[in-house]
């Protein structure tokens, strides 16, 4: 479907239209024993604890020009993160908003974008978990960018995909209520956007299977993504292809791309 461009609008007031972005990333991971399973479980609780996870939201904030009101993080125990970044709306650049978000190009990674924002937030929150007996563990982290102004969120995603070396991905983009010209006139949304993959970068288009599910009248964009190519070492923790026999290995392949394909669909899938 093809979206025509809007204009630049003389609004009437401030832009009240929320823009929200959602991401959503999976680390899968095998562990042949309980103790790897639980060293994996500690190592990624390390690897994503909150100070990191600030630090990543953060430079989303600045990458979007919001001013940062106040921080709340916490580490879980046993395991698991969050973190609520309040934002508020910052100086406005009026060269910078004019070309921020007319376009569906990748945001930077991370350059200063300077946004009109109010009343916004950035959230994230871990889910460190693993299957009770067959050695998958998965890691989950969920980002939501919410703003309200003219600035889309999107122009964060390139930064996220990139501070995440994710195995699967589901993004979601939405629109909601609507802002007036001098006129009167109420627009639903003020910039073109075809799908969501117009903001990642082309490396990561080339590793990345992506399917879009677009409800365009809606304003609703969901776009899911799985890695192309399959290499096992990048699925085991604690040991390697070497240390695993040739019968063995194929069945924790088998099992790794089951786990992945369920995710990904978003479905359980029989045993054959």
């Amino acid at each position: 479907m093809d979206i025509k461009s809007i204009k630049k609008l003389k609004l009437h007031g401030f832009n009240n239209l929320t823009k929200t972005l959602s991401f959503n990333m999976y680390d899968i991971c095998y562990t042949k024993t309980t103790e790897d399973r639980n060293a994996y479980i500690e190592y990624i609780d390390e690897q994503y604890n909150a100070e990191r996870l600030t630090n990543i939201l953060t430079n989303v904030s600045n990458i979007i020009g919001a001013n940062i009101l106040n921080i709340a993080k916490q580490d879980y125990d046993p395991q698991g993160a969050s973190v609520t970044i309040l934002v508020s709306e910052g100086p406005v650049n009026i060269e910078n908003l004019e070309h921020a978000s007319d376009n569906e190009t990748p945001g930077p990674l991370p350059d200063v974008v300077v946004a009109h924002l109010d009343k916004s937030h950035i959230t994230v929150h871990t889910y460190p978990e693993y299957h009770p007996d067959e050695g998958i563990s998965t890691f989950r982290a969920d980002i939501d960018v919410s703003t309200c102004g003219h600035i889309s969120p999107l122009k964060a995603l390139n930064y996220l995909i990139h501070s995440f070396d994710a195995d699967i991905m589901t993004i979601d983009y939405r629109v909601r209520g609507f802002t007036r010209d001098v006129t009167g006139k109420k627009y639903f949304i003020d910039h073109k956007i075809n799908s969501i993959q117009n903001y990642m970068g082309g490396d990561f288009k080339d590793r990345y299977h992506m399917i879009d599910v677009n409800v365009y009248q809606e304003n609703i964009f969901h776009t899911k993504c799985i890695l192309k190519e399959f290499d096992l070492d990048n699925y085991l923790f604690g040991i390697t292809k070497k240390d695993i026999l040739p019968g063995e290995k194929k069945k924790i392949k088998k099992r790794l791309k089951k786990e992945m394909d369920e995710i990904f669909y978003g479905r359980n899938i029989p045993k054959v």
